[in-house]
C-alpha cells in the first residue's frame, strides 16, 4: 500500500455536500429506481471509503467494487451496505468474498459451478448475481447459455440468486448506430427477463443502467441503477445533461486537488526550466514549484497541452515539463511566495479547472482523468 503524503503540502478536497447533492439529482431522474454508488477504484480516485459512506448518507441504497480487496476495505471501514462485485471472481477468493459478505457476480458456467461449490462449503447464505452478456463482449454469460447457469445456482440451497444484470457498452455515444444498439442491449436484457420469468427462475433484483444508462436510456431503470461517474460530478457525455435541465438538477464536481507553493525563483529570459529544456522563457519570470507530478495523477502530456493552475484566482501556465513529484508554474511578475495556495483541480475566485478540461487536453477520457489520482495524494472529507 502507497503513503500518503500527508506531510506533503498537496492534498485532495472529498466534498461529502456534493456527493450528497449528486446522488439527490441522481435519484430526481431515477425515481423509484434504487441507486448503487460504484466506488471501484478508490472511489474513481477520490478515496473508496470517504465516498462510500457520504453516498449511503446521500440515500444510496448498496455498493459496486470491481475487486475482492475493494469490498474488504470497505468492510474494514465499517460499511455494513450490501457490496456486489461487478465481475467474476476466480474461484479461490469466492470463500472470501462470502467471508466479508460480497455479493459475487457469476459470468459463467464454470463460475456458477464453483460460487455452488464455494456456498456449499461455506455452509452459510450467500447472495449472488449474474451478469449476461449482451453486446459488449467482455464477460458475462452468452444468452444460449443462461439458462444452465440460472439452474445450477438455483439448485444450491446456499445460495440466493438475488439479481441479473447486463452492461451497457456505448449508451453515452449521440450517434444513432450506438443508440440503435443500447436499445438492442436492452431488448436482449428483457427477453432474458421474460424467458426466465416465464419458468418462474428470474431473480428479483435486474439492473442495467450505468450513469449514461441512467441519464439517457429510461428503459434501462430497472431495480437499481450502478452510476459511477455521474455521482463524482461529471456527464459522460454532454448531451446527457437534459434529464437533469428538465428536472432543475445539475451535478458538482465532488474533488478538489490543491498544492501550495515550495520554491519560488527568479529566472532570466532564454531559460529553460525542468526536464528536457522544452520551453524558453521569453521574457523574465518568476518560476514557483508545485509539490505534485505525474506520480500524482498530473499527466506529462498536460505541458504540452497548455494546462494551467489557479494561484490568486487566476490562470498560470506550466513553465516547465512535469516531472514525478512537482511542477513548475510560470506566474510572470506575480511576486508568489512560498506557502500560497495552488488549485490545480477546482475553483479558486471565478475561475475552475475540471476533470474534463485535463481530458481533453490530455486526449483522454475524464473517468482515467479522475482513477490516475496517486495513491500517495491524502483524500480529506470536507462539509
Amino acid at each position: 500500500m502507497s503513503a500518503e503524503g500527508a506531510r506533503r503540502p498537496a492534498w485532495a478536497e472529498i466534498s461529502r455536500g456534493a456527493i450528497a447533492h449528486n446522488g439527490a439529482a441522481l435519484r430526481a431522474v431515477l425515481g423509484a429506481t434504487r441507486l448503487c454508488a460504484v466506488v471501484k477504484a478508490n472511489g474513481y480516485g477520490h478515496g473508496a471509503p470517504l465516498v462510500a459512506h457520504a453516498a449511503l448518507a446521500g440515500g444510496a441504497s448498496s455498493l459496486a467494487v470491481a475487486i475482492v480487496d475493494e469490498g474488504i476495505e470497505l468492510r474494514a471501514a465499517g460499511v455494513a451496505a450490501p457490496i456486489l462485485l461487478l465481475a467474476e471472481i476466480p474461484a479461490d477468493t469466492i470463500p472470501d468474498a462470502f467471508r466479508y459478505s460480497l455479493t459475487i457476480t457469476v459470468g459463467s458456467l464454470a463460475g456458477a459451478r464453483a460460487a455452488a461449490a464455494a456456498a456449499r462449503a461455506g455452509g452459510g447464505h450467500y447472495r449472488v448475481h449474474v451478469k449476461v452478456d449482451t453486446g459488449m463482449g467482455r464477460m458475462g454469460v452468452p444468452a444460449g447459455e443462461l439458462d444452465d447457469v440460472i439452474d445450477v445456482l438455483a439448485a444450491e440451497d446456499h445460495l440466493d440468486l438475488e439479481g441479473l444484470y447486463t452492461h451497457l457498452s456505448v449508451a453515452d455515444s449521440p450517434d444513432e448506430d450506438d443508440q440503435a444498439f443500447t436499445r438492442l442491449q436492452i431488448a436482449r436484457i428483457d427477453d432474458a427477463v421474460v424467458r426466465l420469468s416465464a419458468r418462474g427462475a428470474c431473480p428479483r433484483i435486474v439492473h442495467v443502467a450505468n450513469s449514461a444508462g441512467a441519464l439517457g436510456f429510461p428503459a434501462a431503470r430497472r431495480s437499481l441503477a450502478r452510476v459511477g461517474l455521474a455521482l463524482y460530478g461529471y456527464l459522460p457525455a454532454p448531451h446527457l445533461r437534459r434529464p437533469l435541465d428538465d428536472l432543475g438538477w445539475s451535478l458538482r464536481p465532488a474533488l478538489t486537488l490543491r498544492a501550495r507553493v515550495v520554491a519560488s525563483r527568479r529566472l532570466d529570459a532564454g531559460e529553460r526550466p525542468s526536464y528536457g529544456r522544452r520551453r524558453e522563457l521569453t521574457r523574465p519570470a518568476t518560476v514557483v514549484t508545485v509539490p505534485f507530478g505525474y506520480a500524482d495523477g498530473y499527466a506529462r502530456r498536460l505541458f504540452e497541452a497548455g494546462a494551467s493552475v489557479l494561484i490568486r484566482g487566476r490562470r498560470f501556465p506550466l513553465a516547465g515539463v512535469v516531472t514525478m513529484d512537482q511542477l513548475l508554474v510560470d506566474v510572470g511578475d506575480e511576486s508568489v511566495t512560498p506557502g500560497e495556495e495552488v488549485v490545480l483541480l477546482g475553483t479558486q475566485g471565478d475561475e475552475s479547472i475540471d476533470a474534463d478540461e485535463w481530458a481533453r487536453r490530455a486526449g483522454t477520457i475524464t473517468w482515467e482523468v479522475l482513477c490516475a489520482i496517486g495513491a500517495r495524494v491524502p483524500r480529506v472529507l470536507v462539509d
